[in-house]
């Protein structure tokens, strides 16, 4: 593939992002504000609630356990919902993509560009609950704040991928409630937000270590508690980056069927 084949496939594919956030920021404040809220809302629930019958984890308070997973989990519900039932009305409903396929934009720009869309909005939702939770005093070093970003982009790509690609393979959108509770919730449950990731068996240890939030909530607390940050990104890094091409790659296949059937 020559340069100038791939500089075209980034531009159209940076075309269907900014159509994306032009749609997005006409309600941004209703848009972000429940993603940035709820972290909050459950870090005040169960840290000062449930955190006052714990007397430390690793070292530290329940609230401080808890923040860098709240941050990355942000990233998974984000792209997630973004890529499924999101890509799903567009793509259903409104017949955005039958619209794009009468232009230059072939159906590789649009996957791509979908996965950029969902990286950037979910960068941009980490970033915000990091502020939000650096506020709350639970993190070590606020110079590590921007890093939040990074952290979401490379969390949301994966998960955004397996949103497309269920959506690539459901037939109705009610289908996604069956993606959500035996993939997305068990992800989010026990990828070790709530509690040590050591405490899990060790069965559902290796089945979590398939999925890319492990990774990124390894990455969070790396960032937030200001431990091992290079040899965390090198190791958890790579794999969430090998996740976005095996998982995008194969959601491309799928909503290649969908798109052009």
């Amino acid at each position: 593939m020559t340069l100038n084949k791939l500089f075209s496939i980034f531009h159209l594919s940076w075309l269907v992002s900014h159509r994306n956030w032009t749609v997005y920021k006409k309600d941004f404040i209703s848009n972000t504000s429940p993603t940035l809220a709820d972290p909050a809302l459950i870090l005040v629930s169960l840290g000062l609630g449930l955190g006052g019958f714990i007397a430390e984890i690793q070292g530290m308070t329940y609230m401080q356990f808890l923040a860098p997973g709240l941050a990355v989990a942000t990233a998974l519900f984000t792209s997630f919902f973004e890529s499924s039932y999101g890509f799903y009305v567009r793509m259903t409903y409104e017949n955005v993509f039958k619209a794009m396929l009468t232009t230059p934009i072939g159906v590789l720009e649009i996957v791509v560009g979908e996965l950029l869309w969902v990286g950037l909005k979910g960068a941009l939702m980490a970033f915000g609950v990091a502020v939000v939770l650096a506020c709350f005093g639970l993190m070590a070093n606020l110079y590590l704040i921007p890093m939040a970003a990074v952290v979401g982009f490379l969390v949301a790509v994966p998960c955004g991928a397996i949103g497309l690609l269920a959506t690539g393979l459901v037939h109705n959108i009610n289908q996604f409630q069956s993606v959500y509770s035996f993939i997305i919730a068990p992800m989010f449950y026990l990828s070790g937000i709530f509690f040590p990731f050591e405490q899990i068996s060790p069965v559902i240890r290796w089945l979590a270590e398939i999925f890319p939030l492990i990774h990124g909530v390894r990455l969070s607390q790396s960032i937030f508690w200001d431990q091992n940050i290079l040899q965390t990104f090198a190791v958890s890094g790579s794999i969430l980056v090998f996740q976005s091409l095996l998982v995008g790659y194969f959601s491309y296949r799928v909503i290649k069927k969908k798109l052009v059937s």
